[in-house]
């Protein structure tokens, strides 16, 4: 039997939990150990009037214009596990059980909801109002994971933007939302929103209510109401990650940078990076939103596995962007053993260019440990000079333009640097 799958740690800062007057955005996405994760670009766009959208399972209605966005993304699925729009929206999700049953029909992934808020939302608000809608219309469901043995979950989501943070916790079709404008916040696998609610469903309170879940007098606490009794060992380990979270949060409440949010998701004492047993950090993505509109938001992703054995490379939205090939994925069109019927029947190898050169710098690491801290030293190395140029340009010192190739060329050194 496959093992239990363990969770994902959303983080975000917002001044003055942040040193700076920028908001800090953060994710660890924890997926099974092998599967890969890539980093796509994909440009803002006009949609014919009437179109339709292939998403993982389902078609939608298309919209008539969608943002440019970069995604961080398991290479099977069309969703995402955590990326950024060109309005300075960033998105992520986490797997969440409630005592509303996950329904067995396939129908809009929590990824997929990640990427279409991400596509139609102008402000994180704007992008939950893009979720809240879709789940009411098409629901939330189908296998999560590459494999046959069926997993499903319902979603809770972490939206940032420039002035302001949303947690989302969704039960099915029901959801509500609390609103953060200040300080330090994380969301790990479990519904963490009581009664301070800032916006709800309007038919939560009575479906409550009419399952006998609550008795409709006193306050509403929703954590309360809709947990399950029965919750899985997935949400009950992760208790300990979000107390770990919280903590190592509010260690440096006030002076929370990108540094300090790249540190946090490496922790491994508690467990916030995963590198052990049939589930890991398959990818991971930090975000720097000033609150000065003039500047740019700058995305740091990893595109590999583990991040206290990988470095962060740096995106920034610019007339040049476009998708760096050394971190996408081989398609496979219909021969995908996610487009066939039965699904998940067979394996493809997913692995794009710098994944296969990142698992033999790792193997090196193992084998000839001098070796492998000299590789990691240098790597970490060239994450700082990245840092650095990505200070002086928030500070202007150089202009923005001229990192709009920053992330091909990092791809590109690290590559280089492993062969």
């Amino acid at each position: 039997m496959a093992e239990p799958p363990r969770s994902c740690d959303c983080f975000v800062s917002l001044p003055p939990g942040s040193r700076d007057d920028h908001v800090i955005f953060g994710k660890n996405s924890d997926r099974p150990r092998d599967e890969v994760q890539e980093v796509g670009y994909h440009p803002a766009a006009p949609h014919p009037p009437g179109s339709m959208l292939e998403c993982t399972y389902i078609q939608i209605p298309q919209v008539e214009q969608t943002h440019a966005v970069v995604l961080s993304k398991p290479a099977w699925m069309w969703g995402a596990e955590m990326g950024a729009n060109d309005q300075g929206v960033c998105i992520g999700n986490e797997a969440v059980w409630t005592r509303e049953a996950v329904s067995p029909g396939e129908a809009l992934l929590g990824m997929d909801l990640v990427r279409l808020g991400l596509e139609r939302g102008d402000s994180a608000w704007g992008a939950l109002t893009v979720i809240t809608s879709l789940l009411e219309q098409h629901g939330q469901g189908g296998p999560c994971r590459e494999d046959p043995e069926p997993f499903s979950y319902h979603n809770t989501f972490l939206l940032v933007d420039r002035n302001e943070a949303w947690v989302l916790e969704t039960a099915g079709r029901l959801w509500v939302a609390q609103k953060v404008t200040e300080g330090v916040k994380n969301i790990s696998n479990q519904l963490t929103i009581g009664a301070e609610g800032s916006a709800e469903h309007p038919e939560l309170r009575s479906v409550a209510q009419a399952q006998g879940w609550w008795d409709g007098e006193g306050e509403f606490n929703f954590s309360q109401v809709f947990s399950p009794e029965n919750p899985p060992a997935r949400m009950e380990l992760a208790k300990q990650r979000y107390r770990g979270g919280t903590e190592l949060l509010q260690q440096h409440d006030g002076s929370v940078t990108a540094e300090v949010m790249m540190s946090i998701l490496r922790d491994k004492p508690s467990g916030i990076c995963m590198d052990s047993g049939g589930f890991c950090t398959t990818g991971s993505m930090v975000s720097v939103l000033p609150r000065d509109s003039s500047l740019p938001c700058i995305h740091f992703f990893t595109a590999t596995p583990d991040p206290s054995r990988s470095i962060f490379k740096p995106f920034v939205f610019s007339d040049c962007s476009t998708s760096v090939l050394g971190v996408v994925s081989p398609q496979f069109g219909p021969d995908d053993p996610v487009r066939k019927q039965p699904r998940f029947q067979s394996q493809v190898d997913r692995r794009h260019e710098l994944y296969k050169a990142h698992q033999v710098a790792l193997g090196t690491m193992e084998t000839n440990p001098d070796e492998g801290l000299a590789v990691y030293e240098i790597l970490r190395d060239l994450e700082s000079q990245c840092l650095t140029d990505i200070s002086a340009m928030l500070n202007g010192e150089i202009p923005g333009e001229e990192l709009g190739e920053l992330f091909f060329d990092s791809v590109d050194t690290e590559i280089k640097f492993y062969q």
